[in-house]
């Protein structure tokens, strides 16, 4: 009975992945509005209701295995060593977060991937509702984070304040992250001079990031870890944050 569960498991979890294959083949070779689901279907020798019974929508099919980074930030925090505050520990992942991207825009299947994204208005909608959702979630771990914030101990839910100051930080370092490197990639991809801009934003985002998280008033209950600052060559009216 076990060995039947499995082979099922097996065979799904393959068919899954060769509607998805091919479905981001087809996306990246025709476009996202041309491409139907029939189209998916046929391509990949299934029913159509088969694809559906997989993927509710063809914007969900595009983002199949790439939004990795939706609970991301939200598990930096959770998953922090101990003793490491979680401003620290989301900073330091943002930043690994943005040095990553900006490298792989250098890679032809991000740039076409990225291309076929920016050319849809449905798929950069579905986007900012990911983005939403990385916020939401980033939130509720900032919340647990605080003592406040464990309902457990306290007996009590969090306050207003906390929900709305965690929600405000998780809000304003997304925000900051999407503005540097998201809403500027077609120029990271297609600018003359693209690998200098990739340098200058990557050290902008340094920069902002450490600003934020030595704002103490955004939440409370993480503290900025006293550091001195440190001049960046290139901007002189702004200071980085070594935190």
């Amino acid at each position: 009975m076990g060995d039947l569960k499995d082979r099922r498991a097996r065979k799904k979890a393959q068919t899954r992945e060769q509607i998805r294959g091919v479905a981001q083949r087809l996306f990246a070779e025709r476009g996202f509005e041309a491409v139907t689901i029939s189209d998916i279907a046929n391509e990949a020798d299934v029913a159509v209701q088969t694809v559906f019974n997989h993927f509710a929508t063809k914007e969900e099919l595009f983002f199949a295995d790439r939004t990795d980074w939706v609970d991301a930030a939200a598990q930096a925090v959770r998953t922090r060593p101990e003793g490491v505050a979680p401003l620290t520990a989301l900073r330091e992942h943002l930043m690994g977060t943005v040095r990553c991207y900006l490298r792989s825009l250098e890679t032809p299947e991000v740039r076409l991937m990225t291309a076929t994204l920016d050319a849809s208005p449905a798929l950069t909608a579905y986007e900012r509702e990911l983005h939403h959702e990385a916020v939401r979630r980033l939130s509720v771990a900032l919340i647990e984070a605080c003592p406040e914030g464990d309902s457990a101990v306290t007996g009590a839910p969090p306050s207003v304040s906390l929900r709305t100051s965690a929600s405000l930080t998780a809000a304003l370092w997304l925000a900051a992250v999407r503005a540097l490197v998201i809403e500027q990639r077609v120029e990271l991809i297609e600018t003359v001079g693209a690998a200098e801009l990739a340098v200058t934003v990557e050290r902008l985002a340094d920069q902002v990031l450490g600003q934020l998280a030595a704002n103490p008033t955004i939440l409370p209950c993480c503290p900025p870890a006293a550091a001195p600052s440190a001049e960046i060559t290139g901007w002189p009216t702004l200071r980085r944050q070594a935190v």
